[in-house]
This record gives structure tokens, C-alpha cells and sequence, in this order.
């Protein structure tokens, strides 16, 4: 079976896509010179509450008088013109989340919808902005990410090629201009179509990679910051499977904590880690099947990787009643492993972000076998061994590579994240901290899931705070973790849960 595992709201994605050719050598100067228009703005289809509108930019930055695309942009004016200060960018990530509906219908705090301009932008690839489509029957005929001998090696990577060259066919140019070096270029665009001399950003996962490299290019057009679970976008393939391994072992190993410490756990009096164990071994022996569907075998990555959504809220909870029905094949009714068509944008931005080469089998199982060390129940992972498999045969030389992060000319930066961040390692965060000592402040969530923003009083008041003052917490603040919901909370409704903001789109996001 090869299909995509979807139980607790995380697609890992099958396509494989890429981004080739030169990286754009424009500088600010001559994007400045790239002509913006104004955005028509309308009430948006999805909410005539909102506005919509579009702006018609260069695919190509080196080539501005080339082909062009519309970006989708969308606005929530302030409801407070007096206490208005000024626009303020959103985008979740992803890569192949959707700003436009971010911007639209995320529960936003009263003070940010009060005092700024929510803007949100669909990146170019994505939803509105010349969407990045493939084949979705070529996608679910991919071999698998775990290849076993140079054969098996050989036919991911040509997977990749054909994929890449059937993505290009159906989408055309904006195919190989996904990355976030160009879509840093848009945001300039954006602010320049408003009249803004500054923005604010937040920006939440992928997102933040956005944020760091505005922030490298434009920081004297920047008010405003906060980037909140963050990429490192220093590593080379090593640094970058051993850190993702780590990090998802991390979050199973507070998984079961959790349920050693909780009564309520379906799996408390058995042992989390025990039953994990036992299932994934009979998955293993061939003896796994659907609850929904017997004639379907399961094999251990499809549980993982069924699991691993779980990790961002994180649904602590439902991932003890999901793997224990999967222990007494009791039917789950939640099409947890039923196909599902990918976000085909997520590989051309990553691809072409991202210089990860694994060129042989020999190299691949040496990064496998460091992996599974790290990481033995999540067996090596999911999510980044996802992400570099993806560009397994593709051009080393990308658009976007790696960098130490490199800002000068910004205001004080917010960076957020949590300690047990199943995607966006703590370690990630710090590491692009202690590059950038100087421009950023850290702040450390104590707690666990993915995005932190809205999680807790402590956190949203030094988030509001900085973006109404720019008022910064002091160096080494830490907020206490929250006690995620338990079973009976989350039966409780809604009214039970947490209040605020949390995020929630497909990749590096909830």
C-alpha cells in the first residue's frame, strides 16, 4: 500500500518536487525598480467580511519583464483606526499553507485585530498564486521513502525526476521559482503595493523562514517580529536528519510520560511505550491490519506516520485511543489511512530551500542507520526523513541554499519556540538564535507541540506586548509549560480547550 496517513490533521507528503536553475541576483535596489501596482481590493468569496485582491509580479526576479503571476493577497483592517499601527504580514507555513485563509479565519487576539492590518498572502505555488499541480496518480504510485538496496535507491530518485518534470508540464515556470528567497521578494512587494514604509511579521514554522531571510535583505523595512517555532536553515543533511530524528523521538518519549503520569490514559495501566511497541512489531510480522478496512495490511510507518500529527498540538489523548484500537483491531471510523492527495507545492519551495544530497545508497543507509539510532520507536523519524528523501536525484545546486543567518540592519526580533517541538527542533531555534545575538531575543515555551504563540498568558502577553511597544521580554524569559487537554477535557467541548490562537496548516505546521 502506498498511501498518505492522515489521523491528527498532519498530511506527510508523497510528492516529490524541485527547483533548479540560478538563484535570483537581484538586489533590493533593483527590486525596488520592478514596477508594483496598487491591490483592487474586494470582498473576499470565501468572507465578504474580508478583502481580496491580487498583485501581478515577476516568476523570475532576474528576469522582471518576464513571465508574470498573481499573487493572492487578502486584509483584515483594524478595527481600532485609532489605536492603528500599521500592517502587519502573517504567514503559517508549511511549506503550502495558505496566508490568505490565514489572515481570513484565524482567531486572531483583540489586540493585534485592534491595532494593525492583518495581511495575508497565498505564496507563490500555492492555493491562488499559480498553484504548483502534479499528477496525483503518478504521486500515489511513488516508491518508498525507505529504500532497502541501490535498486529500491534508484527508483526514488528517478520517482523525483518524473514527478519534477510532470509538475513542471502541468504548472509551468512558477515550478522552479517556489523557494523563499523569491517569496521574500513578494512580501517587499506586498508592503511596497500597500505604501508602507514598515511592516510587522509573524510568522509561525516555514514561515519563519520567510521571516529570518525578509529580515537578512529588508530589516530597515521592518517595525515588527515574531518568528515563532523556528528553522535552521545552517544544516547540512547530517545536522538536519539527526536533529528532526531527535526531535520526533522527543515527542514520543513525552507522549508517554504523559500517560504514565495520567490516569485517564487508555494506556496508562498497559504502558504507552509498551503497546507502541507491541503494534508496531506485529505490524512488522504482516499481522496489522485497518480496523476499517481487514483486507488492508499496515505496516509500522504507516502508524507512524498516522501518529505524528499527534505530537504538534499536541493530542496527547486521542493518540493513546487511536494506537490502543489499533492494538484491539477495534474499527477507528476516522479514514486515518485512507488516501490523500498532497500539498504539491511543499517539495518545489523545500527542494529549492534546501541543498541535502544523498547521492547513493550507501550514503542513504548511513544517514538511515544514524537515524534510527536517534530515534528507535519513531524509527528514525517522519517528517524530515520525509523532506530530504523528497530530493533524492534532484540537483544539489539550489536556488536557496543554506546559510549561517546573517542579520544586520533589523529592529529587535522575537523568536519563540517550544522545548518538545516534534518539527521545528528546539535545538533550531537556538542554533539560529545564537547566529543572529545581536537582532533577536529568545523566548522559551517549557512546554511541548508545535507553534507557541496562544498556548499560554505568558507567552500571548510578551508576544502582544512587544508587537503594541516593542517592548521586548528580557534575554532567557521562560514561560511555563500547560498541561495539555486531557480525554475528558476535549469531551467536554470547546468551551474546555485552551482560548487563543493556535496554529494549524499541513508541513512544518499543526
Amino acid at each position: 500500500m502506498r498511501s498518505i496517513t492522515r489521523a491528527f490533521g498532519v498530511a506527510l507528503v508523497s510528492g516529490t518536487l524541485v527547483v533548479s536553475g540560478s538563484l535570483a541576483n537581484a538586489q533590493p535596489a533593483e527590486i525596488d525598480a520592478v514596477p508594483v501596482g496598487s491591490i483592487d481590493w474586494k470582498p473576499c468569496p470565501e468572507d465578504p467580511t474580508g478583502e481580496c485582491g491580487s498583485l501581478k509580479l515577476p516568476i523570475d526576479y532576474a528576469n522582471p519583464a518576464g513571465e508574470k503571476f498573481d499573487l493572492a493577497v487578502a486584509r483584515r483592517k483594524a478595527t481600532d483606526p485609532a489605536k492603528r499601527l500599521g500592517v502587519m504580514l502573517v504567514n503559517p507555513g508549511g511549506p503550502g499553507g495558505s496566508g490568505v485563509s490565514y489572515a481570513l479565519f484565524k482567531n486572531w487576539p483583540e489586540e493585534i485585530k485592534s491595532r494593525f492590518d492583518i495581511i495575508g498572502w497565498d505564496p507563490r505555488g500555492v492555493a491562488r498564486s499559480a498553484p504548483v499541480r502534479c499528477s496525483l496518480d503518478l504521486e500515489r504510485a511513488a516508491p518508498s521513502r525507505y529504500p532497502r538496496n541501490q535498486a529500491e535507491f534508484d527508483a526514488l530518485a528517478k520517482f523525483n525526476r518524473d514527478l519534477l518534470a510532470d509538475c513542471r508540464k502541468r504548472s509551468g515556470a512558477i515550478t522552479d521559482h517556489a523557494d523563499t528567497g523569491a517569496t521574500i521578494q513578494d512580501m517587499d512587494s506586498i508592503r511596497r503595493a500597500l505604501g508602507e514604509k514598515k511592516i510587522n511579521y509573524y510568522g509561525v514554522s516555514y514561515g519563519t523562514l520567510m521571516g529570518q531571510q525578509y529580515a537578512e535583505r529588508y530589516g530597515d523595512k521592518i517595525r515588527a517580529m515574531v518568528i515563532d517555532s523556528n528553522m535552521d536553515h545552517s544544516l547540512g543533511t547530517w545536522a538536519f536528519a539527526a536533529t528532526e530524528a531527535a526531535t520526533a523521538e522527543d515527542s514520543f518519549n513525552e507522549w508517554v510520560k504523559w500517560c504514565d503520569r495520567t490516569t485517564s490514559c487508555v494506556l496508562h495501566d498497559k504502558g504507552a511505550a509498551r503497546v507502541w511497541d507491541s503494534v508496531l512489531a506485529r505490524a512488522d510480522r504482516g499481522e496489522l491490519t485497518d480496523p476499517d478496512d481487514p483486507t488492508v495490511k499496515l505496516t509500522a510507518r504507516n502508524v507512524i506516520q498516522a501518529s505524528f500529527g499527534a505530537f504538534y498540538g499536541p493530542s496527547w489523548a486521542p493518540l493513546a485511543e487511536f494506537i490502543a484500537a489499533l492494538d484491539a483491531e477495534k474499527p477507528l471510523g476516522t479514514k486515518a489511512f485512507a488516501d490523500q492527495e498532497v500539498n504539491d507545492v511543499f517539495q518545489a519551495a523545500f527542494c529549492s530551500d534546501w541543498s541535502l544530497p544523498v547521492r547513493s545508497f550507501a550514503e542513504y543507509q548511513a544517514v538511515a542507520t544514524a537515524e534510527n539510532a536517534i530515534a528507535p520507536h519513531m524509527r528514525g523519524g517522519a517528517l524530515g526523513h520525509t523532506a530530504y528523501t523528497g530530493c533524492i536525484g534532484l540537483p544539489t545546486k539550489v536556488n536557496n541554499p543554506q546559510h549561517r543567518l546573517n542579520i544586520r540592519h533589523a529592529p529587535k526580533i522575537l523568536m519563540l519556540n517550544a522545548i518538545h517541538d516534534p518539527a521545528t527542533a528546539y535545538a533550531w531555534a537556538a542554533n539560529a538564535h545564537n547566529q543572529t545575538r545581536d537582532t533577536t531575543v529568545f523566548l522559551t515555551y517549557e512546554g511541548w507541540g508545535h507553534g507557541v504563540y496562544g498556548r499560554s498568558d505568558c507567552v500571548n502577553t510578551a508576544v502582544n506586548t512587544y508587537f503594541a511597544t516593542l517592548k521586548t521580554p528580557a534575554p532567557g524569559t521562560r514561560c511555563a509549560a500547560v498541561e495539555p487537554p486531557t480525554a475528558a477535557t476535549l469531551a467536554a467541548g470547546p468551551s474546555a480547550l485552551p482560548s487563543g490562537p493556535l496554529p494549524g496548516v499541513p508541513g512544518w505546521t499543526r
